[in-house]
């Protein structure tokens, strides 16, 4: 495992004094970082913060092999029913390591719905033999309306399929006890795996949310794990000058003190830019609260962003590098491309191509990443980058736990609850009500009030 973060471009020596950070300003910070240390390192003792010890679960890790291996020798299909945190890092794992143009030539094809867009589902079952394909549905509560729903919705086509024996094809990764999908798994002799109750949605990953795909698609779960739990020690540093969760989340919450509340996230690889993907909902929903532990209104957090360079390039870096100075980019950069043939010139009588020569796709994707890099430092505007060996399973088990410890030491940073998402709550609340849930009659009947009472400005 090699996984580097470079927070040169954010020092006051690089970037300038304005708005640079010093070093005095990050040591301000070490005496409360050694007490959230602690604090995070209690937590994890106590089981409160369960995802600080899912590396080490090689039990989970047999039984998913186990299960894995039986599987792909009876489907040629695998739906993934899910969303937000229960597909998020799923998704990423599979688009990082595995061959981008997978369901092409390899089997199961692998399909992440994670959306109730009925165009899109319905688009899906054209790919897919019911019959043959194996549907895992995630949801802790089991209640999550979206997820429900999908279930609901490809159940008319497993009955139609298999009748009595739909629930051969399913699979659920649920709470190990309380939830609906548990009472459907009493009645039906289903296959649960389990997500640990100390253990949000968001910091599943390396659960059998995200494990079971990946062992399905041939991705090496053990290597996965294993890079997480090198992290674990690394961002256990007392020193946390050398403790890059700390550092990440010391930088990012200075930041926010000067008012950059947008926080981009630019993959130099196609490879990497769905952990972008997973990247904004862990920061946005772990960091955007209205309250902090003793009740005060603060309102704090940073927006997400996901770019791609060098794509975006062309799209948001004018941007980044002219318009309004309230961004910290944090760029994901690999160092070495497992396919990196030279270029030749073919074109000998285009001497502008001349360049190219010797010169591979890798190296211009870098020096692109380099020359923003310069172009936003010259601007004096803040960027880091984490920098990856090589795309790996290690590599990329490894920053799931290091931005997950960031999350975690930047929401005590912010002296709020980064494991809680009351404002997710309220639209579930609100969905529940308008589609006529038992139990959410009145709240209907405010939301319908309120929409009719609402002034129409249409045009």
């Amino acid at each position: 495992m090699s996984l580097k973060l470079d927070y040169s471009n954010v020092m006051d020596v690089n970037l300038g004094t304005e708005h640079g950070l010093s070093k005095a300003e990050i040591e301000s910070l070490l005496d409360k970082g050694k007490q959230v240390q602690q604090e995070l390192r209690n937590k994890a003792e106590q089981e409160i913060l369960g995802f600080y010890k899912l590396p080490f679960q090689e039990k989970v890790f047999d039984e998913i092999l186990t299960f894995a291996n039986a599987a792909k020798k009876r489907f040629d299909y695998y739906v993934h029913l899910g969303i937000g945190g229960s597909a998020l890092g799923p998704i990423a794992i599979h688009t990082s390591l595995r061959d981008s143009y997978y369901n092409m030539s390899e089997s199961p094809k692998m399909f992440f719905p994670d959306n109730v867009d009925p165009d899109w589902i319905h688009d899906l079952l054209k790919h897919i033999d019911v019959s043959k394909t194996l549907f895992h549905v995630v949801s802790k509560s089991g209640a999550t309306a979206e997820t429900a729903a999908s279930l609901l919705y490809f159940m008319k086509y497993l009955k139609a399929s298999l009748g009595d024996n739909f629930y051969k094809n399913l699979i659920f990764t649920t709470d190990p006890v309380e939830g609906l999908l548990n009472i459907i798994a009493r009645e039906y002799p289903i296959k649960c795996f389990r997500i640990p109750p100390n253990v949000g949605g968001r910091f599943s990953a390396l659960t059998p949310v995200g494990l079971i795909p990946a062992a399905l698609a041939g991705v090496d779960i053990k290597a996965l794990v294993h890079g997480a739990a090198e992290m674990t020690k690394i961002c256990d540093n007392d020193n946390l000058l050398q403790n890059p969760a700390f550092i990440f989340a010391a930088v990012h919450y200075l930041y926010m003190k000067r008012g950059k509340n947008i926080s981009v996230m630019m993959s130099y690889s196609n490879k990497l830019r769905d952990l972008a993907d997973w990247y904004r909902q862990l920061w946005a929903e772990s960091l955007g609260k209205r309250f902090d532990v003793n009740g005060n209104v603060v309102e704090v957090g940073q927006t997400p962003v996901k770019a791609l360079g060098a794509t975006d390039q062309h799209s948001q870096v004018q941007l980044y590098v002219e318009g309004p100075n309230d961004k910290v980019i944090t760029f994901l950069e690999v160092e070495k491309f497992e396919h990196n043939e030279p270029l030749h010139n073919h074109f000998p009588q285009i001497k502008e191509f001349d360049y190219f020569e010797g010169k591979t796709l890798g190296q211009l994707l870098n020096y692109e990443k380099q020359a923003t890099e310069l172009a936003l430092t010259n601007n004096q505007r803040p960027n880091l980058t984490i920098k990856f060996s090589e795309v790996s399973p290690e590599n990329i088990g490894a920053f799931f736990f290091l931005l997950e410890a960031a999350t975690a030491f930047a929401g005590e940073l912010l002296e709020i609850n980064a494991f809680d998402q009351p404002g997710v709550e309220q639209g579930k609340i609100a969905t529940y009500a308008l589609m006529g849930r038992k139990g959410y009659e009145k709240k209907r009947k405010e939301i319908l009030e309120q929409l009719e009472a609402k002034q129409k400005f249409i045009v």
